[in-house]
């Protein structure tokens, strides 16, 4: 569980300010992510990063239980996921990832209320 306590802090607070960063700054995000998507060096840092902080996740934390806790394991994954298909399928992940970016303001408020949640659960739950 403090493991589950801590990734649930770490998340909360990353998908918070971000889903607020895009939600106040949605221009300046829908540009950056535009171009972010055709620079490959990014896009190589990127799957790195993934795969290492999914992997990190997962290692640490694959608990599939009826709590709150199997969303970290989730996000773990899904994060992995993300990691591996940006270096086996690049071109899919970026077509894939194309109309959740275009709205930035739907994608800022989801991001943020996810944060919120997973936040929640890691300092008050």
């Amino acid at each position: 569980m403090e493991v589950s306590i801590l990734v649930a802090k770490i998340l909360g607070i990353t998908y918070g300010v971000l889903g607020l960063g895009i939600l106040l700054n949605s221009a300046y995000y829908k540009k950056v992510f535009g171009e972010l998507m055709k620079d490959s060096g990014f896009m190589f840092f990127g799957g790195i990063t993934s795969l290492i902080v999914g992997f990190l996740i997962v290692n640490a934390h694959n608990v599939w239980v009826k709590d709150w806790t199997v969303v970290i394991t989730i996000i773990g994954w899904m994060v992995l996921l993300k990691g591996v298909l940006i270096f086996v399928a690049p071109k899919f992940l970026i077509k894939f990832s194309r109309p959740m970016l275009a709205n930035t303001k739907v994608l800022g408020l989801g991001v943020l209320i996810g944060g919120l949640l997973i936040g929640y659960c890691g300092f008050f739950a």
